[in-house]
């Protein structure tokens, strides 16, 4: 196959990937006008249409969509060969993609790996901050962080942290104006500070006593899609918060916040690293993983 056609290939899915000529192009490097003339000039080399254009959108046809389908995960695995031979001669280098809570960037991703890339200058970390459950195969991400309870039985788990709680905290200011509550029933006369999921739903506090667990949907106010703002809405006065112990700790020793329900928050798996089993491991991504492991 001339190298023109590899190339085009390699350029027909990320069209198709990106549904967009103009994000294509700046993933690419090239000009959208180059990148549709390109992909002209494949569709009339192959004989068959591949895009749907309109005036808004770009769309792979049936053909196309096949053709994505068996091409793409080929192409990566190419790409990641060829990857792992340069690397094979040379120290660690490249671009990790790694999607995670803002919880684990905060507390584990940020202060283990900014320890140690210092001493790999050609190593790149990016962290993509999502509260969902990103496929990271199809979102061409390395790996992924998200609590042990929640991973696929296809990834190889690494766990990088201690099994954890959550805390129900207020201020003093609060509880002054609104009794704590002593059960999670309580809950429903309280302002509650919620975090909004991907998904479009608000997290339930998931809490448990004595074998008897409760997933509670709480109501207020204020409403945030990560857990900085909640902590800081708490320690305005704002309401009652559900975040991780850790994040809390500091400001209940230090007088800011009240903890409350302690017996219902109970210990859950701890981060895992999780990336496909299938995938060649990279010598990057073997450093990422090795500085993570240990906690």
């Amino acid at each position: 196959m001339p190298s023109e056609d590899l190339n085009d290939l390699a350029a027909f899915v990320a069209v198709a990937r990106e549904q967009s000529f103009t994000q294509a192009a700046r993933q690419m490097g090239v000009s959208q006008s180059a990148l549709s003339h390109r992909m002209r000039a494949l569709e009339t080399r192959l004989g068959v249409r591949l895009l749907t254009r309109t005036t808004r959108s770009v769309s792979p046809t049936t053909a196309g969509e096949r053709l994505l389908q068996h091409l793409a995960p080929r192409l990566e695995e190419i790409q990641e060969e060829l990857a792992f031979l340069r690397e094979s001669r040379e120290k660690p280098a490249g671009i990790i993609r790694i999607t995670t809570a803002e919880h684990a960037a905060n507390t584990i991703l940020w202060p283990k790996l900014s320890r140690i890339l210092p001493e790999y200058p050609d190593l790149q970390v990016e962290i993509n901050i999502n509260y969902g459950f990103t496929d990271i195969v199809t979102h061409r991400f390395d790996a992924g962080v998200r609590l042990g309870e929640s991973l696929e039985n296809d990834m190889i788990a690494v766990p990088i942290s201690a099994p954890m709680h959550m805390a129900i905290v207020a201020t003093n200011e609060y509880f002054a104006k609104n009794p704590p509550p002593l059960t999670p029933q309580d809950l429903a006369a309280h302002s509650c500070i919620n975090l909004r999921l991907p998904h479009g739903g608000l997290l339930p506090w998931e809490l448990e006593s004595a074998g008897h667990a409760l997933s509670v949907h709480v109501q207020g106010q204020w409403v945030f899609n990560s857990s900085t703002p909640i902590l800081r809405a708490a320690l305005a006065g704002l309401g009652l918060a559900y975040v991780p112990e850790d994040v809390a700790l500091e400001h209940i020793h230090q007088g800011h916040l009240q903890r409350v329900l302690e017996k219902w928050c109970p210990e859950f798996a701890g981060y895992h690293l999780y990336y496909p089993s299938r995938r060649q491991n990279s010598r990057a991504l073997a450093v990422i993983v090795e500085a993570l492991r240990t906690f």
